[in-house]
């Protein structure tokens, strides 16, 4: 959607950066997958694989630039001859370097040679339920745990209720966070509470806002961070257990302000009013690709030692811990399988807020196959 709004890569174009599918061949040197393998493919096919970032399976700040998985331009050699641009996953067919490819539990790889006819349906599902985790879930999954949520008892914000703050929301409370929704669209409130979110503020009404972050300028906080003597125990000695002012026991559940704050919004929107819900030490990361500049005065960061940051999708390795985490703890997003004819109209849905609150998968076998040419041709 961004891509096609935005002008962010020249036409003609050929989406598709969350792919899952079944291996049907490998290279002479493929040693991590073979025939048959579910595998998942997200939004880069490759990287320089020696600067720094990449020494440190953080491919996608590829310091000599990464080449996305549709749109990009080849430079490496492994995804396709150097010079050209990339085409993405709706297709028929992909290849791809097996350091990007992803291997999916083995119930995902059934196909209709091992399963009758009536069992395709629940394939599909299977598969298409993996494809979102590539990009939406890594995108969220990865600051969740950089920033310290993956031990659970943080309060975690998720600004936007599209696919990526769905996937905030599902992630952060299978780590035990407490989580705020805000949208602007007050019809995502009940899928919100279904995914998991404890409260639902709406970002469109500006006098609740506006009273949230007095709330937070105003109220003692009991912060879960072990530095005591910032957060209001000034006794030499630790905080008596069960107090309020022990970490241990600081559940977030008196207070309005956020840990963390994933901001996952692309539309020009206030970026300093999220600012202003974060408590002290918290931070807020920008996962939207909007480009227009924003203003934030400096003494909203300053004296109380908040934090912007950005955020690009996640590296492979820890890609391959987002997808162990959501197998492990069921999380997956809520998607609906649609046939290819049907994605300018998905398209036009998601332009208008997705107020379904689904991720749509493409089922690329309704790809129309192009029509071999004939012999006089």
């Amino acid at each position: 959607m961004h891509f096609v709004k935005e002008g962010l890569a020249p036409y003609p174009l050929t989406p598709g950066h969350e792919l899952a599918g079944v291996v049907t061949k490998v290279g002479r040197n493929v040693t991590k997958l073979r025939v048959g393998d579910a595998v998942a493919v997200g939004c880069m096919v490759d990287s320089c694989f020696g600067c720094r970032s990449c020494r440190a399976y953080e491919e996608q700040y590829c310091l000599n630039g990464a080449v996305w998985t549709y749109g990009g331009e080849t430079k490496y050699g492994r995804a396709g001859p150097d010079g050209k641009r990339t085409r993405g996953g709706y297709s028929d067919a992909f290849v791809a370097n097996q350091r990007f490819c992803f291997k999916l539990p083995p119930e995902s790889a059934k196909t209709r040679d091992e399963e009758d006819a009536s069992k395709t349906t629940d394939t599909k599902s299977s598969l298409a339920k993996y494809a979102p985790l590539l990009c939406a879930g890594v995108t969220t999954f990865d600051p969740l745990v950089r920033y310290g949520c993956l031990d659970g008892r943080k309060r975690v914000g998720v600004a936007g209720f599209g696919g990526l703050g769905m996937m905030a929301t599902k992630l952060a409370r299978a780590m035990r966070c407490d989580v705020v929704a805000l949208s602007s669209s007050p019809n995502k409130e009940p899928a919100a509470r279904r995914m998991g979110a404890s409260e639902f503020w709406v970002t469109t009404d500006a006098e609740a806002m506006k009273e949230k972050a007095e709330a937070v300028k105003a109220q003692k906080h009991t912060h879960p961070k072990r530095d005591a003597a910032v957060y209001g125990w000034q006794h030499p000695d630790p905080p008596p257990a069960g107090s309020a002012s022990d970490p241990d026991e600081a559940s977030g559940d008196d207070r309005v302000s956020l840990d963390v704050i994933l901001d996952t919004v692309s539309a020009p929107h206030d970026v300093a009013a999220l600012v202003d819900l974060l408590a002290p030490d918290g931070t807020l990361v920008l996962l939207g690709l909007d480009a227009r500049p924003f203003a934030l005065a400096a003494n909203a960061l300053v004296f109380s030692r908040k934090v912007v940051r950005g955020s690009l999708i996640a590296g492979t390795k820890s890609t391959e811990a987002c997808l162990e985490f959501c197998v492990e703890h069921g999380v997956f997003p809520d998607v609906r399988v649609i046939d290819a004819a049907k994605a300018a109209d998905a398209l036009k849905a998601l332009d208008k807020k997705n107020d379904a609150a689904v991720r749509y998968v493409i089922d690329c076998e309704t790809i129309p196959k192009r029509a071999k040419r004939s012999a006089a041709a």
